[in-house]
């Protein structure tokens, strides 16, 4: 290890929120002995191609074919020289020089597992995925039928921590990852059953069960430009809620059967609704 942190990047076809990302971390990385590694997931559009020579401390990886999220990133960490990882969204933007600040932050916790920051969209609007809990039976069914989020509940999106606060919560969002290498090689980095959505959670959770604690740190933000890379169609859905099948099956299937027929019941239908939305 020669660095103190490697900005881990997974593009596809999103090239102007990489570059703007890119030139966010140019700007409030100073001081910071720090890498940032672009892996493209065979983007159809190959004008990512034209950053390279724009930004020559970045490391390019071309992937032959898209393998998903989860392979990307564990490729990508492969190569990486930091002691700390922060997995980025490419349609992220950091918004300040607080990344010192976390990492100090990190350094001073016993069994550091994972942190996450406050996130917002272009409107300015706070995005509650930001903090959440591990999905269970109760915080799942709120989570998928209702639009019920009582202020200052633990339920699958932590409203009883301040968006502005520092606390321990058990699952914080991909889009912003910050986690030892060390750790992460430990607990088997991201499980590449997943294609797209639910690793992190997965991540978050083993992270968890292996002792470690995970948390969100609400003074330092970003911006997200939530879903401007998502086009919300049949595939979508499928990889969505095949995720939230693949966690389900991993920890309740066997350990909490009852539980598991309840979620996958849920599922099912909120599937099939969604998919009738589209028509």
């Amino acid at each position: 290890m020669n660095k103190k942190l490697s900005i881990i990047i997974v593009n596809y076809n999103v090239t102007q929120l990489l570059r703007n990302c890119l030139l966010s971390i140019q700007k409030y990385c100073e001081g910071i002995d720090y890498e940032v590694i672009v892996i493209d997931n065979k983007s159809t559009d190959s004008s990512w191609g034209d950053l390279i020579p724009e930004f020559p401390k970045v490391h390019f990886i071309a992937s032959e074919k898209n393998e998903g999220f989860a392979k990307a990133n564990n490729r990508a960490i492969e190569t990486a020289a930091g002691e700390y990882l922060l997995i980025l969204n490419p349609d992220t933007e950091l918004e300040g020089f607080y990344l010192n600040e976390i990492l100090n932050f990190a350094d001073s916790k016993t069994n550091f597992g994972c942190l996450g920051v406050r996130m917002h969209d272009a409107n300015g609007n706070f995005l509650p995925e930001s903090k959440r809990s591990v999905p269970d039976m109760i915080n799942s069914f709120e989570k998928l039928f209702t639009n019920f989020k009582k202020k200052n509940s633990k339920s699958y999106y932590r409203n009883d921590v301040d968006e502005y606060g520092v606390a321990e919560v058990e699952v914080i969002t991909g889009a912003f990852f910050l986690v030892k290498k060390e750790v992460y090689e430990k607990v088997g980095g991201l499980d590449e059953r997943y294609f797209m959505y639910g690793e992190d959670i997965d991540l978050c959770y083993t992270l968890l069960n292996n002792g470690y604690k995970n948390y969100y740190y609400g003074k330092a933000s970003i911006l997200h430009h939530k879903g401007e890379s998502t086009v919300k169609d049949e595939l979508y859905l499928e990889r969505f809620y095949g995720a939230m099948q693949i966690f389900i099956d991993k920890y309740y299937k066997v350990n909490k059967p009852l539980q598991y027929s309840f979620m996958k019941a849920g599922l099912r239908l909120r599937h099939k609704i969604e998919k009738i939305k589209l028509k």
